[in-house]
């Protein structure tokens, strides 16, 4: 006795087809808030940092990094010895990622911190003493020019953070400012050795082929 072979239906592959498709929205949708949300996580540390500037200078009159009275103005505060001569000069010198631990841009954090205003350590040398953003990458700031040719990019300080994928530092530049990463208070740069990149030239316009390169990203203030 033969046995007739029954097949799907058009109406059982459509349903399953439109599962498909709901699952893989889903999974689409779910990724796109994973990405939004760390991008927020990625501008609330730069704002943030800005808004410690704005706090500690109000209270002490000061700029953190900058105050050549921390030693008074806050218990335990270390006052910068370097760059020569900057100290108290209403700049936050010295380069936005220094690791030298008498830089003006390097006790910016421990100045802050002891004032109450930022968490983490404020050991300085300590390790975790240089705040990270939500892809790892190190958090800084300086009132040195992060861009040194024409045309520069003027402005009293820069907040900066390295180790960030293509994507999002194209969406931080769309979420905040005129969407062009090499253009307005937002721009977008190689990650560099020093400080500040050595041209304007330099200064990326990141394109979605770019997703695999981490960039840092620098706000103007």
């Amino acid at each position: 006795m033969r046995h007739q072979q029954r097949g799907f239906t058009l109406i059982e592959i459509a349903i399953v087809l439109v599962i498909i498709g709901l699952l893989l929205g889903g999974v689409l949708k779910g990724q796109e808030l994973i990405n939004s949300a760390k991008v927020k996580n990625l501008i609330n540390d730069m704002r943030g940092t800005s808004t410690f500037v704005y706090a500690y200078q109000d209270r002490f009159r000061q700029l953190p990094g900058d105050d050549s009275a921390a030693n008074t103005h806050v218990n335990g505060g270390v006052v910068a010895t370097t760059p020569a001569n900057s100290i108290g000069n209403g700049r936050i010198n010295g380069n936005w990622n220094s690791v030298t631990q008498t830089d003006e841009s390097y006790l910016f954090w421990q100045h802050v911190r002891l004032a109450g205003f930022a968490n983490g350590s404020d050991v300085v040398g300590a390790a975790g003493y240089i705040p990270r953003n939500a892809d790892g990458g190190p958090i800084g700031i300086t009132g040195d020019p992060v861009i040194n040719a024409a045309p520069l990019w003027p402005a009293s300080y820069y907040v900066c953070s390295s180790g960030i994928q293509g994507r999002y530092a194209r969406q931080i530049d769309i979420t905040i400012d005129d969407g062009n990463t090499a253009t307005g208070s937002v721009r977008v740069l190689g990650n560099q050795a020093g400080g500040a990149v050595a041209a304007a030239a330099t200064a990326y316009q990141v394109t979605p082929a770019d997703d695999a390169i981490l960039y840092t990203v620098c706000i103007a203030y």
